[in-house]
């Protein structure tokens, strides 16, 4: 197939422009009438489906086990520990200082 150089002009080019601007109006009112006919359709879209309600909630419990972890952690020992997403599953994770060696 051969590309058409830039700037060329096809002798049917206004019948193009005119059926494209006749799907245009025809896709314009299909939509109009769409939303006319449902106009729950837009706020039913927008209802959050059942994988989603899971994973909110999941992502609440570990945000909360997060939580308990990290004050149980600050209660029980007298390093520094920060909340941070692992690939291992772990929720918390110490911080440990760099300290400069002494020369």
């Amino acid at each position: 197939m051969a590309a058409n150089p830039p700037g060329q002009v096809f002798p049917n080019s206004k019948a193009r422009v005119a059926i494209l601007a006749e799907l245009e109006r025809e896709r314009r009112r299909l939509l109009q009438n769409q939303s006319m006919n449902t106009p729950g359709a837009s706020i039913s879209l927008s209802r959050p489906t059942m994988k989603e309600f899971r994973e909110s909630a999941e992502q609440q419990h570990i945000a909360a086990q997060q939580k308990a972890a990290l004050q149980h952690a600050h209660t029980h020992s007298s390093g520094f520990f920060i909340t941070q997403d692992s690939s291992f599953g772990n929720l918390i994770l110490p911080v440990l200082p760099r300290l400069e060696p002494e020369s």
